[in-house]
């Protein structure tokens, strides 16, 4: 009997913390478990927004140090999951950064979405539900993706994908919007998942540190749109990105590699009963992710430090330099094609339920 009260009361005492927490910062070197999600602490370079770890406008982005509390036998944990730079204008995070340690067992979770309080006036730093008779205009709500994708076609896209987390407790706390962009199911669904999966394997394979564990730096972003909105309040983005860097540990040398697709519709074939996506998202160099997003945010942008510069590796671990717009020997082809959208104007899952499966 006493071992049951004991159950009840950690269940009661776990059911009244907060889902999770957050931390709104002015700088994400001023909490050092946010800062080394970044490899060595360096955050990404993007003209106009982020230069040398300082926001340029920050009154519209928000550094958010993701923290999130937890229960785990009896005991009660705060444990910074990753980092997030959110648009309050358009209401979508610029990227996520995070480490890959390896992947754990999937639990089933209730569809439920935090929102974050600080970035609407609110003083308290746990991220919640939304409160009734509160009106949000910096961030995404629950609302605005109702029923989205039967009318657009649209769900929410994680940036830190769940099934890049390691335990249940990093996997829920990737459920907030202020990691998530309206995204087309099918690209979510398809190439993007498809590409998600196989980086997954890289790093499992080739990204270990000197005791044999998986370790990498990933930052995954949203190139905005320049009008184009759910809701007329979400931006839905051109535009997904992902980098990751990481120690290879047997060729004792940093490797790098970036994808990156448009958030459009995946063209499929039809095959029988079965249906498989024609689109594949190519492999690239950081230098070509570098020149592709100097499109939108102008000259300058850099994501991880130089030492991490035109190394990539494919699921053999064989590796290659190669600039801008060339190819190497087993780097995946068939990248979607499509023109490069205009700049930003200033101012304004597999099946298993690795990716997206809550979104149904």
């Amino acid at each position: 009997m006493m071992e049951v009260l004991n159950h009840l009361s950690a269940l009661l005492l776990l059911s009244l913390l907060p889902p999770s927490l957050s931390h709104v910062v002015g700088k994400f070197s001023e909490v050092k478990e946010c800062s080394d999600f970044f490899l060595e602490g360096t955050t990404p370079n993007l003209p106009g927004i982020l230069v040398d770890g300082t926001v340029q406008d920050r009154k519209r982005y928000k550094p958010i140090c993701q923290l999130f509390k937890y229960m785990k036998k009896k005991k009660v944990y705060n444990t910074y999951m990753f980092a997030t730079l959110y648009d309050t204008t358009n209401k979508i995070p610029v990227f996520s950064a995070y480490t890959f340690t390896g992947v754990g067992s999937s639990e089933r979770r209730p569809d439920t979405w935090m929102i974050e309080p600080q970035l609407d006036g609110g003083q308290d730093p746990d991220m919640s539900l939304e409160k009734d008779g509160v009106t949000y205009t910096h961030q995404a709500v629950n609302q605005d993706f109702h029923n989205s994708v039967n009318l657009t076609g649209l769900n929410k896209g994680h940036l830190f994908p769940k099934s890049y987390a390691n335990q249940p407790a990093n996997q829920n706390s990737t459920f907030t919007l202020t990691n998530c962009v309206p995204q087309v199911q099918s690209f979510n669904d398809g190439s993007w998942g498809t590409m998600e999966r196989k980086v997954r394997k890289v790093l499992l394979k080739q990204c270990l540190d000197n005791a044999g564990k998986p370790k990498a730096y990933v930052v995954t972003g949203a190139a905005p749109s320049e009008s184009n909105t759910l809701k007329n309040r979400v931006n839905i983005p051109d535009l997904l990105w992902t980098a990751y860097c990481c120690y290879n540990n047997k060729q004792r040398q940093w490797v790098a590699e970036a994808h990156w697709g448009e958030n459009k519709k995946d063209e499929k074939n039809v095959k029988g009963k079965k249906t498989t996506t024609t689109t594949t998202l190519a492999s690239k160099t950081l230098a070509d992710l570098y020149e592709m997003l100097n499109q939108y945010y102008g000259q300058g942008v850099k994501v991880f430090p130089d030492y991490c510069q035109n190394r990539k590796q494919d699921d053999t671990g064989r590796n290659g330099e190669a600039g801008a717009g060339q190819k190497r020997h087993g780097e995946i082809s068939g990248e979607s094609k499509g023109s490069i959208k205009k700049p930003r104007k200033t101012g304004d899952e597999e099946n298993d339920c690795d990716f997206d499966c809550d979104e149904e």
